[in-house]
């Protein structure tokens, strides 16, 4: 993108003699010294043009790959492997019973 530009400036320094003498449109007013200045900004809005053209493609092309998208649903295939669990309904009961005595159990002493 940055080259673009740069290749009309380079164009006219490499071939100046050739566009001052014959590329010019202004080289019957030497007065005015142009040497083909008028060259180099037609070549140079030439490559802004293309570069807008090609950056305008660009955009179109992004905007026509966001309206194809489309989203991927995961497929789910069920595994033969793994049962299905059942909840297990036991019938448990409470059947503990606490004797809420405060005594201590002591043995009985030896009487010898």
């Amino acid at each position: 993108m940055l080259v673009r530009p740069v290749l009309p400036v380079l164009d006219y320094v490499v071939n100046y003699d050739y566009i001052t003498k014959v590329l010019c449109v202004n080289k019957a007013k030497p007065s005015m010294h142009c040497n083909g200045k008028c060259h180099l900004m037609k070549e140079l809005a030439k490559a802004a043009d293309e570069q807008k053209q090609q950056s305008e493609k660009k955009s179109v092309q992004q905007q026509a790959e966001v309206l194809f998208c489309q989203a991927i649903t995961p497929l789910l295939v069920p595994n033969p492997f793994i049962a299905e669990t059942k909840p297990v309904q036991t019938g448990y009961c409470n059947l503990y019973f606490h004797m809420g005595h405060t005594s201590v159990f002591h043995p009985p002493a030896l009487i010898s």
